[in-house]
């Protein structure tokens, strides 16, 4: 019994730490805190305005932390209080940005900054189901993700046109068309 106490203090010590870092780590994943050096942010700031609040750079998909950034930002487009929330998915980062005069912005960059593109956005701010911010209709895809007249990025052959090794899909001369119906040829003669 009197060594059972010390391990059961012990244990108990070491989970409330657990428990203290991981609490620690959830707020900062929401936290209003952000890099000066951010190009992400950099171009939020610079698209919203003065003053503009900051709803958060969301770095995980906890739903109580998703909500709330929505809520921030779907409050601020409403009354066209500046703003702009931020989450970084696996290899980039999307953005929405709202200025004074009500006028929504859309920004996406690889993880890091590199290939930092922003434009207007093409429809209203809405909450996605994922729970993130997003001002694309249902069914379309934001900047240089395969649909989107608005952007300068190249966009993606579509599938079943052309050729995925270049070219108009056309096979070389001298060599048959695979695809091509052809007449069954008679099976070759056993000796």
């Amino acid at each position: 019994m009197r060594k059972a106490l010390p391990l059961f203090l012990i244990a108990a010590c070491i989970l409330t730490g657990c428990k203290s870092k991981s609490s620690a780590a959830s707020a900062n994943s929401a936290g209003a805190a952000t890099s000066a050096d951010d190009p992400v942010q950099k171009k939020l700031q610079e698209l919203a305005g003065s003053g503009a609040k900051n709803c958060g750079l969301l770095k995980s998909q906890v739903a109580g932390e998703l909500d709330a950034a929505s809520k921030c930002a779907v409050d601020a487009s409403k009354a066209k209080t500046p703003f702009y929330v931020e989450y970084e998915l696996p290899g980039m980062n999307v953005a929405i940005a709202g200025n004074a005069q009500g006028k929504l912005f859309a920004v996406q960059s690889q993880a890091g900054g590199a290939g930092l593109v922003n434009g207007d956005c093409p429809a209203e701010l809405r909450v996605a189901p994922s729970g993130r911010v997003t001002c694309y209709a249902p069914g379309t895809f934001p900047m240089g993700a395969g649909a989107g007249s608005h952007t300068n990025m190249p966009m993606p052959p579509a599938m079943g046109t052309g050729s995925p090794h270049g070219g108009a899909g056309a096979v070389p001369p001298g060599h048959p068309n695979p695809h091509q119906n052809q007449e069954p040829q008679p099976p070759a003669k056993q000796l």
